[in-house]
């Protein structure tokens, strides 16, 4: 039952007569409450509430039983008693594809309603908890989504439980007393707003559909949800129906794209130029490299059909291009005046990840660009490997607020069938965790051999002039960039965007109306906003302004806060009358007045001031977080205080895969380790170019902290992604 209408019309025949209530479409129990004080000629009383669903722990084999909760708004619900009323296991919050698939509802429309909406094949496995003091309510009027956000109804105790009971197939109804741990709130009067953000969050289990900003969980708690929650309700990503695959939304495209416009530019002062190949591989070429391939060989996916015909042979989809490339490589270049041959081309690649999927980090599909050169000696060639690093760490840094450490990878970490991989890795601080951020490789003469790019020496002059194998370069970066940014900035409301790659860097909202203004007041206002806005526009500042009616300031506000708005301007009949504006910086909520005169330089100023804060701050805590370790006994709990460690070290690879046993084995004593979660053993992320110097290397003196070995230089260990 999806329709509003079909509803009213069930509810009529169990004693409901009154019209749907309409007004601003909201995600939580603080903007219902806002929504109803705006709305006239509403019941004297009525009891705000809160329809939560939750999933237990299950075997795999068992059908999903997911508990369904009615309670008052401010109900202490705590999810481990519910669990063992109904004697169920570890109860999480179920996630939106439950909402959508099973309940065809969404996060902030959740209501016993959606109860209809479940297929009578597993309406048998859902167990309902009803709050007594709902069953016991004085009002007569408890309220309730009918179906969507932007409607309430108010029924009485004795309708609800008809339609609890109507609903065909449904058995497991419990009643529950959740005043035991809290005191029953107060009737909410309609003259006052019937909540307030403190009772919205009167406990800590009541995560779901009552925290600000509409993200459910906090970052600190629990990472994976919140990355999860940011990404889909600040309208950045869809998922898809291909497991691992997801959309791409406008706002994080742009992202993208503004990536691409300043790496675009410069290579094209490198002298490379764009090009594109076909994404499918031949079996035969694609194997041509094994060593190469060997590392990818798990992840490529094949085409096998055209329709129903069987192809005589196999077709990969690119995981990379080299072997797409490099036999055409071969055919171009004949001659030293060839080189160099400089290349890039903007894709998408597809590597059949099996581990679990994580938007923008670890995809089946994924854009990024990738360049490949060649150059008639090894110093030309190094020259760009470093002059493309550099780009992305401006990348990183001046885009997207990023600080990140340059360095080269370990033998063992080196891309297959490169001379050296140059990188530059991240940290996300919320779990302690490196991420490389992109790489640059040197492939010296090792594909050229593979494929035969030769060119003749031109410094012999003889007849029989000997052929030589140019060398070359590869790097790549990718859309994980905005995972990166996402999960740097990113706080308890949402998105926090770097101003210089945010598609809204201003938005422009009108604020101080009442009832008593007139609407010659509201037009004043409402003109003044676009008046702001087009000067901003004329300047280069991507504003907006935020005119919709139904929708109050503080929805507004919300909205815009999820999805990670730069800067919010205030106006209203009381700066204007001060020809000023309020202001309010999202990324520490600081709030000023600023005069209208000038305001175009001011607002470019502030934005400029955010976008370099925003980096100092993320610099000074990646900074506290790497740790110099001296002595092993020191590794694995710096490891578990969330920070990354520079060790002194060998550079074996036999002692790197010491390192991750052993620090796996130290962090996780007799339990085994999750296959899907990012592993507990530490690894190498790169080895800085920029080493320490207190206390330095002593060569022969030093010795690396895991086998006593002589150190050679300072690495950079730790958990990553």
């Amino acid at each position: 039952m999806s329709d509003i209408t079909a509803l009213v019309s069930k509810l009529s025949g169990l004693g409901f007569n009154d019209a749907p209530v309409e007004h601003a479409p909201v995600e939580n129990v603080e903007q219902w409450a806002e929504a109803l004080s705006t709305v006239s000629g509403l019941p004297a009383e009525y009891t705000l509430t809160k329809t939560l669903i939750f999933k237990p722990k299950q075997p795999k084999s068992e059908a999903m039983a997911p508990v369904v909760v009615i309670a008052k708004h401010d109900s202490a619900t705590n999810s481990k008693a519910i669990g063992n009323e109904l004697k169920l296991k570890e109860l999480r919050f179920a996630n939106d594809d439950v909402l959508t698939d099973m309940f065809q509802t969404a996060k902030g429309s959740v209501s016993p309603f959606a109860l209809a909406n479940v297929s009578k094949e597993n309406i048998a496995n859902v167990r309902v908890i009803i709050d007594k003091a709902l069953l016991s309510d004085s009002t007569g009027n408890i309220a309730f989504h009918p179906l969507t956000s932007s409607h309430t109804v108010f029924v009485s105790a004795a309708t609800l439980q008809s339609f609890i009971k109507s609903v065909d197939g449904l058995t497991h109804v419990t009643e529950m007393d959740f005043t035991a741990d809290a005191e029953t709130a107060p009737v909410v009067k309609a003259e006052k707003k019937p909540a307030t953000a403190a009772a919205a969050t009167a406990s800590a289990d009541e995560v779901a559909g009552v925290s600000k900003g509409g993200i459910d969980v906090s970052k600190d708690v629990d990472f994976p949800r919140w990355y999860q929650q940011v990404l889909t309700r600040s309208d950045m990503l869809e998922y898809y129906d291909v497991s691992g695959c997801y959309i791409v939304r406008p706002l994080a495209y742009f992202v993208w794209q503004q990536i691409q416009e300043f790496f675009d530019a410069g290579i094209r002062s490198l002298g490379v130029k764009n090009c594109y190949f076909p994404m499918f591989v031949s079996s035969k070429v694609l194997e041509r490299e094994k060593d190469h391939i060997e590392g990818f060989a798990p992840e490529v996916a094949w085409v096998t059909r055209a329709g129903s015909t069987e192809l005589a042979e196999p077709i990969a989809i690119r995981p990379t291009s080299e072997t797409v490339m490099y036999p055409y490589f071969a055919k171009w270049i004949r001659s030293h005046r060839d080189l160099p041959l400089k290349l890039n081309q903007w894709c998408s690649v597809v590597r059949w990840e099996f581990k679990n999927p994580q938007p923008f980090l670890r995809t089946r599909e994924f854009l990024w660009q990738e360049g490949h050169c060649a150059y008639m000696t090894e110093k030309e060639a190094m020259v760009e490997v470093y002059d493309v690093l550099t780009l992305y760490r401006r990348i990183y840094e001046e885009l997207l607020a990023v600080p990140v450490i340059e360095g080269v990878k370990s033998e063992k970490e080196k891309f297959a069938g490169s001379v050296a991989t140059t990188t530059v890795e991240g940290f996300i601080a919320a779990t302690g965790r490196g991420i490389q951020g992109a790489t640059s490789h040197y492939l010296g003469q090792n594909f050229s051999k593979m494929f035969n790019i030769v060119v003749q020496d031109p410094e012999d002059s003889g007849a029989d002039r000997p052929k030589l194998h140019v060398h070359q370069t590869s790097w790549g970066l990718s859309t994980r960039t905005i995972g990166v940014m996402v999960m740097t900035h990113g706080d308890d409301q949402g998105l926090v965007m770097p101003p210089r790659v945010a598609e809204t860097q201003v938005i422009i909202i009108p604020c101080g109306l009442t009832a008593k203004h007139t609407e010659e007041d509201r037009r004043v206002v409402s003109d003044a906003c676009l008046n702001v806005e087009a000067r901003l526009r004329a300047v280069g500042v991507r504003a907006e302004s935020d005119l919709r009616e139904l929708y109050t300031p503080g929805q507004k506000f919300n909205h815009w806060e999820v999805r990670g708005v730069p800067l919010r301007v205030e106006i209203g009949p009381k700066d204007l009358e001060k020809n000023s504006v309020l202001t309010a910086r999202r990324d520490t909520f600081a709030k000023a007045p600023m005069a209208l005169d000038g305001l175009e330089s001011s607002i470019q100023l502030m934005l400029m001031t955010i976008q370099n804060d925003m980096l100092t701050n993320a610099r000074k805590t990646f900074d506290e977080r790497v740790k110099i370790v001296l002595e092993w006994s020191e590794f694995v709990p710096i490891l578990n205080s969330k920070c990354l460690a520079l060790i002194p070290w060998c550079e074996r690879s036999v002692c790197e895969d010491q390192i991750k046993t052993r620090s796996s084995r130290d962090s996780l004593g007799d339990e085994p380790e999750d296959e899907k979660a990012p592993s507990m053993g530490a690894k190498s992320l790169c080895l800085p170019s920029k080493q320490p110097t207190n206390p330095p290397i002593v060569h022969g003196e030093t010795k690396c902290i895991q086998c006593g070995e002589n150190a050679k230089r300072y690495a950079l260990f730790g958990r990553s992604y």
